[in-house]
């Protein structure tokens, strides 16, 4: 006999109707009727006397109506054994390396799920570069990372997030294009730019233009857009970045402009190929389930 319809059972003899039964299950009442008729065929025995109204219930059925309510109450303990189990066994710490993106909030949001349900799970979230948080993955001091396209790690794994990030040019409002809608290759021509050191980023900007790297005007790079904001307020240059990375500063003295033609790339979760902690794997299925 099915667990299911031993609680379909209990709710019809404790409401004494199927309507209230079945709202009370969230099920239809033709579905519930026809499971308790089921079970009154499997065992053989009416179980309830069937007046106009109301449902009342033969002497069979008040014998498994006090079995069934020692079954259901050993059937809710031992889930809630299990599942304290569950939350005893996931416990722990995961280190999170993250670039400046959009989708850090991604990132966010899946751990305070996964904090929720496991009040023992603790978290490192470290931010930082490509380079650098690439460089801690490889060695083991993160369990996770969050990257932007294109990664060239060996021995990872990698899960694409959903949202496309932005590039643009971050520019004074002071400065002569701080006007337009977006910026195409002959308005960068002469730029004082400042650009990351990472040689996949350069190259995006070479392909975008159509100029090669000792053609544009790069007088500095940098690794976090915190570190370069005033000297693009002060007119010093333009910061090649990504939308997502100045998306939640408010910005008073410079302005996001995008590229066009456009260039998105996304973020990727990456965890080296080995056998991972509990906690680690949870937080892995949930991305996967979530993307």
């Amino acid at each position: 006999m099915e667990i299911r319809l031993l609680r379909y059972f209990w709710a019809v003899a404790q409401e004494g109707n199927i309507s209230r039964a079945a709202r009370m299950l969230n099920i239809t009442q033709p579905t519930l009727s026809r499971q308790i008729k089921e079970l009154e065929e499997q065992i053989e025995t009416p179980l309830f006397h069937r007046e106009k109204n109301r449902l009342s219930l033969t002497q069979d059925g008040y014998f498994l109506k006090e079995r069934a309510e020692e079954i259901l109450a050993l059937d809710d303990k031992l889930e809630q054994a299990f599942s304290a189990q569950r939350k005893e066994q996931l416990s722990g710490t995961i280190t999170i390396g993250c670039v400046e993106a959009d989708n850090s909030d991604t990132v966010a949001m899946l751990l305070e799920e996964l904090i929720s349900d496991y009040p023992q799970v603790r978290f490192n979230l470290v931010t930082g570069t490509s380079d650098d948080i690439s460089d801690r993955l490889e060695k083991g001091i993160l369990d996770l990372a969050v990257l932007i396209e294109p990664v060239t790690l060996n021995e990872v794994e990698t899960l694409t997030l959903p949202r496309e990030e932005k590039w643009g040019f971050l520019v004074s409002k002071e400065l002569f294009i701080a006007n337009k809608n977006e910026l195409q290759p002959e308005d960068i021509k002469g730029l004082p730019i400042f650009c990351s050191g990472r040689s996949e980023v350069q190259r995006l900007l070479s392909d975008w233009s159509g100029i090669s790297m000792d053609l544009l005007n790069i007088i500095g790079h940098y690794n976090l857009i915190f570190n370069i904001l005033p000297l693009v307020d002060h007119q010093v240059g333009a910061a090649l970045a990504i939308e997502g990375a100045i998306s939640d500063r408010k910005l008073t003295e410079s302005v996001f402009i995008p590229l066009a033609p456009s260039v998105k790339t996304h973020c990727v979760l990456v965890w080296k190929k080995r056998l991972q902690t509990p906690p680690v794997q949870e937080l892995i299925n949930r991305f996967k389930h979530a993307f």
